[in-house]
């Protein structure tokens, strides 16, 4: 197998991956410098990390309250019936949703887990009642405000 079908990170992408991390905004010659590596090396490993799906898109974080968005909780969805395509169509609409964050499919008691931010107690109940509780496959939700987030360690900590 060659280094571009591996999808398994070896050392020296996990330490690029750790200075991403922690300086998102980093060139591809100041995360070279910092490492000590070349900058076409740097390039090329991040190159195959992206073709091999080890790193997965680029995203810009942003705070909802800074964008009127306040008031952020999750949305505990349990359905009536489980259907391949009932699942998938409201799977579909949460994700479209918004002001929806993130959507868990999930096993267990409930099934779906949304994340959403709006701006208002009456904007969390209209996701409620006219984006959630409207599809037939719905049988209950449960809203738990948000207090606080944190991001956890992540992917790269160490054991």
């Amino acid at each position: 197998m060659t280094p571009a079908q591996n999808p398994v990170a070896d050392a020296l992408d996990l330490r690029i991956l750790a200075a991403l991390t922690d300086h998102p905004e980093a060139s591809i010659k100041e995360l070279a410098a910092a490492l000590e590596v070349p900058a076409s090396t740097c390039a090329f490993r991040l190159r195959s990390m992206r073709n091999r799906g080890v790193i997965v898109g680029t995203r810009l974080a942003l705070d909802p309250a800074a964008l009127g968005r306040p008031v952020q909780a999750v949305i505990r969805v349990r359905l009536g019936s489980h259907s391949k395509s009932g699942v998938e169509a409201l799977f579909d609409a949460l994700q479209a949703t918004p002001g929806v964050l993130q959507v868990f499919h999930i096993a267990g008691a409930d099934d779906f887990l949304v994340h959403v931010a709006v701006a208002d107690p009456a904007a969390l109940r209209d996701i409620v009642l006219e984006r959630i509780t409207v599809h037939a496959v719905v049988r209950a939700t449960e809203t738990q405000l948000v207090f606080e987030r944190r991001d956890g360690a992540g992917l790269l900590a160490d054991d």
